[in-house]
């Protein structure tokens, strides 16, 4: 898929409002050689999405290892709105909390003063994280109405081409 083509599927506004969304599901493959598919907050900032982890967490050495990755963002809702990206996870250690961690959890209802402690707690915790930053090398949008999943849509073809005679 050429870059152009990432980008005019990830700058739709259907696109645009599932990158707002709190949760994608990153698909790695483990130290194990078995896929690995898990939630995990993220934030996009306009070219990549950023995703956060412990400096210790698991996936770390497989992104290493084969850094190339799948990631889902979709809704809950009948039909569902799905959001699939390809890309290279590169990993960023950096010292602290990254801004994006503290952006991608701010969506979450909490009161100021929750806020306060939940920020606290984290300063307290981690003595820095690890950025994984994916920039898409590939995306489809799939909503079930102009859009949708690639077997489907050649049934739907097949479909015509046999009412057609």
């Amino acid at each position: 898929m050429e870059p152009y083509e990432v980008t005019e599927v990830l700058n739709r506004p259907l696109s645009r409002e599932l990158l707002a969304r709190d949760l994608t599901r990153l698909a790695y493959v483990a130290k194990d050689g078995t896929p690995r598919n898990i939630p995990i907050g993220f934030t996009w900032n306009g070219s990549q999405i950023v995703m956060c982890t412990a400096k210790n967490a698991p996936k770390l050495p497989s992104l290493r290892r084969n850094p190339q990755v799948a990631l889902t963002i979709d809704t809950e809702v009948h039909p569902p709105k799905l959001l699939l990206v390809r890309g290279r996870a590169e990993l960023d250690v950096v010292d602290g909390i990254p801004e994006e961690y503290l952006q991608m959890n701010g969506s979450y209802q909490m009161t100021p003063e929750q806020r306060t402690v939940w920020e606290e707690q984290v300063h307290a915790l981690y003595d820095g994280m690890v950025r994984i930053v994916v920039t898409p090398t590939w995306a489809k949008l799939i909503d079930f109405e102009s859009t949708m999943p690639t077997a489907v849509e050649e049934l739907i073809r097949r479909q015509e081409e046999r009412q057609r005679g």
